[in-house]
């Protein structure tokens, strides 16, 4: 028996309704950062674009190949049942540690001023890093005996 994503493939999932409300709030959101955007002073406005076009430049230039160079040792190493799980556990974390360099390389940080940064962010990275691990394990052996119990349902039926 061929295995169906129902998750790509069952129709109506949110539908054409939640689908159109979700574009609208896409939508409304973006007309709201132009306005503010607009808004700033031309020193503020071209800071912004550099940092948008600077974003966009490290964007191609860094994230994209390593996503791919990433996916290309995925593909190899990790076995096709944990691939999902492994790859949503990395997305995961390379979001959250991208957010966080500046606290973990403690960037900002002043003597005269202790208020900053004033805990060890390191520890919690390495908390989310275990907490990641755990749920990638948890959701895989959770697929794996899902799929078990589903092909004991399927050989008493034959």
């Amino acid at each position: 028996m061929a295995h169906v994503d129902h998750a790509t493939t069952s129709p109506g999932r949110g539908g054409p309704v939640l689908q159109g409300a979700l574009l609208l709030v896409g939508l409304a959101a973006a007309a709201y950062g132009v306005v503010l955007l607009l808004r700033q002073d031309l020193p503020d406005l071209l800071d912004s674009l550099l940092w948008m076009v600077g974003a966009a430049v490290a964007h191609d230039a860094v994230v994209a190949p390593a996503t791919l160079l990433v996916t290309f040792v995925l593909l190899r190493v990790v076995p096709g049942a944990w691939r999902t799980a492994v790859t949503v556990g990395l997305v995961v974390l390379a979001t959250v540690t991208a957010t966080a360099v500046p606290v973990l390389g403690r960037f900002g940080a002043r003597p005269d001023n202790p208020t900053l940064l004033d805990r060890d962010y390191t520890s919690g990275w390495f908390v989310l890093v275990a907490l990641c691990l755990v749920v990638v394990l948890a959701v895989r052996l959770a697929a794996s005996r899902r799929a078990g119990s589903q092909e004991r349902v399927g050989e008493q039926a034959d």
